[in-house]
């Protein structure tokens, strides 16, 4: 597997398809839009030239960076694409100077939540759901970034 930094997200458009969590509200267009005019990452990660993953984020000011958006394909889960996406993030936002990262979860993504407790990511907020399902509501996480 190979990630790498991505000029816009033309390449990941067959993954947004795959992945079920999105169901057809992700492509690329969206992605480069919410990325655009600011300073973003979208890392992608590619096994034999074909996307497996991707994560993407982009400053929330004060030295923040906010992980807005990340999967990886089903048939390549539980293999560490996701933890490799999340430590490059991190060592990215850390050598651009961010002193945290931020990231939204949910609760029907228990894999995604455990990961980022594992990562050392604390729980600093929840937003909860506007029509009251406990599944639809986001927890927020954060973590500090030591200077690199």
């Amino acid at each position: 597997m190979q990630l790498c930094e991505l000029a816009g997200a033309a390449p990941l458009a067959a993954l947004f398809a795959d992945l079920p969590e999105f169901a057809g509200s992700v492509d690329a267009a969206l992605v480069d839009q919410r990325l655009a005019g600011r300073p973003a990452l979208l890392l992608g990660a590619f096994a034999g030239g074909v996307p497996v993953g991707f994560k993407a984020g982009y400053d929330d000011g004060d030295g923040v960076f906010y992980s807005w958006l990340g999967g990886v394909h089903p048939q390549w889960r539980r293999g560490g694409v996701a933890t490799a996406l999340l430590l490059a993030q991190e060592a990215w936002a850390r050598a651009h100077g961010y002193r945290e990262l931020r990231v939204k979860s949910m609760n029907r993504y228990p894999a995604m939540l455990a990961l980022l407790i594992r990562q050392g990511y604390a729980v600093c907020g929840y937003q909860a759901p506007v029509a009251g399902d406990p599944f639809a509501g986001k927890i927020l996480f954060g973590k500090r970034l030591a200077p690199g």
